[in-house]
């Protein structure tokens, strides 16, 4: 990671390797003489309470002691954020920032909610945990409240605790029910980190040296870096041939998410999924969707990500933004694939508990209230629309994609060649900080600037985030 502008500046100013060229600054940047003005906040009427608890470094310390060395975290001087409102967090020293990432396309409705706050605080009074072994209305209210959000026959609703347990559910139900085994994922996914899941997910940086068997990776259909542009059916002729070249003609399922989050929000080929979900039913094959980050109204156009691409899957997947934040997560399915479970007894200690489901019901009264999926349509085109002008002046954004409250830059520093831009990422996003913008990266080359705020976003805050982006691009 650059320690400083100094750093970078050597970096840009001594050769690129670029395939077989070589790149300097002038590269990078358009050329703009014009002065780009110092970003300044959007006003905000709330100020937070004092915080009066250890320092960041002292956290950062006991972190190191007792916490996994596997966690990482962003910036050079990592935050410590104590306090957040709306699109809003505040550090230790009562400074705000613009949260553009929303707890990874987590915080649905806006930190600390009222409305969610206080559907959390009246359960938690009342009745804190039970379990499924006895009634209570919060999962069953909850579950019907989602099950209407969701087309045809998907209604029969299972709570889990994770984006990741609800893949797992999903994808052992898919096996038990047709009796096969093979999986199709697509090539750069993020479907989790336990045992099947891990095998689904298609980059080497999320995949620990573990058996992972049954799985086949299909085609990426990305247009921007996919051979075959936004052709979506040709990419989901190499799904036909997985199945003619590398199973026994029958898979258990094909699970994919319609734009890709960790992946650096690589949105589907126009087509694909259609295609795809034809084939994998031909070879008796079920299909998931994995809703964990599109969904909840985030992509503006559907409540959906698949939606957009005109599929009903067989079974959908869902987490994140279900909660604003509250650990949870849910598969969505038929009746007919339900019962599959029966054979055995299925149990989650944690699925369906009672403060999870009132605030996951809340946020589904707020989304709709307050009119976020909308919101998330006009502001996330206005972002994208003013992105796609600064991609215009500076070389160094090869791409602006997404949709609604889901966009992704992706930094090179060749257009042609597409070469990643991983050094200048780190240090974008690092001098955005320092602006008071938090923003997320992702793609399997880490030069994807990831841009998923809470659905209140304004365009007082989509001007900041891109006039901060500006600025700093400008310094380079």
């Amino acid at each position: 990671m650059l320690r400083s502008i100094t750093a970078l500046n050597r970096l840009l100013h001594h050769p690129l390797p670029s395939n077989n060229r070589w790149l300097s600054s002038a590269h990078l940047t358009a050329t703009h003489d014009e002065p780009v003005a110092l970003p300044k906040l959007p006003p905000f009427d709330y100020n937070p309470p004092p915080y009066e608890g250890p320092s960041g470094e002292e956290i950062l310390r006991k972190r190191k002691e007792f916490l996994s060395p596997s966690m990482f975290f962003f910036y050079n001087k990592p935050l410590n954020i104590v306090h957040g409102r709306r699109q809003y967090l505040f550090d230790e020293n009562g400074r705000r920032y613009l949260d553009a990432f929303g707890g990874i396309a987590t915080v649905s409705c806006g930190h600390c909610h009222p409305e969610v706050v206080e559907a959390i605080v009246n359960q938690t009074k009342s009745l804190q945990h039970s379990t499924v072994l006895y009634l209570n209305n919060a999962i069953t209210d909850f579950a019907e409240a989602l099950a209407s959000k969701l087309p045809n026959d998907l209604k029969v609703v299972f709570f889990t605790n994770s984006g990741t347990e609800a893949n797992e559910l999903a994808l052992m139900m898919a096996r038990l029910y047709t009796g096969n085994h093979d999986v199709i994922s697509v090539r750069n996914s993020y479907h989790g980190n336990a045992a099947a899941t891990m095998a689904a997910t298609a980059q080497s940086v999320w995949k620990f040296n573990v058996i992972q068997s049954g799985v086949h990776h299909a085609l990426n259909p990305d247009p921007y870096r996919g051979m075959f542009g936004s052709d979506g059916e040709k990419y989901a002729r190499d799904v036909q041939e997985i199945i003619d070249y590398g199973t026994s003609g029958n898979v258990a399922a094909f699970i994919s998410e319609a734009i890709q989050g960790v992946g650096g929000i690589v949105e589907m080929a126009s087509g694909y999924l259609g295609e795809a979900y034809k084939v994998v039913r031909n070879a008796g094959g079920l299909c998931i969707a994995d809703e964990v980050q599109a969904g909840f109204g985030r992509t503006g156009t559907h409540f959906w990500g698949f939606q957009a691409q005109g599929v009903v899957p067989d079974i959908v997947t869902m987490a994140k933004g279900i909660g604003n934040g509250i650990p949870m997560g849910a598969v969505v399915t038929t009746i007919e694939i339900a019962q599959v479970l029966m054979r055995r007894s299925y149990f989650n200690t944690f699925g369906g508990n009672p403060v999870c489901c009132a605030a996951g019901r809340a946020v589904l009264k707020v989304i709709d209230e307050e009119k976020l999926q909308e919101n998330a349509f006009a502001v996330g085109t206005y972002l994208k629309q003013r992105l796609a002008a600064l991609q215009h002046k500076y070389q160094l954004i090869g791409d602006v994609r997404g949709r609604g409250l889901m966009l992704g830059v992706e930094l090179v520093t060749d257009r042609q060649f597409k070469t990643p831009a991983k050094a200048e990422t780190l240090y974008i996003m690092d001098q955005m900080k320092d602006l008071g913008v938090l923003i997320g990266k992702g793609g399997c080359h880490g030069n994807v600037f990831r841009i998923t705020p809470p659905l209140c976003f304004t365009k007082k805050d989509a001007d900041f985030l891109v006039d901060a982006m500006d600025y700093t691009m400008s310094k380079i």
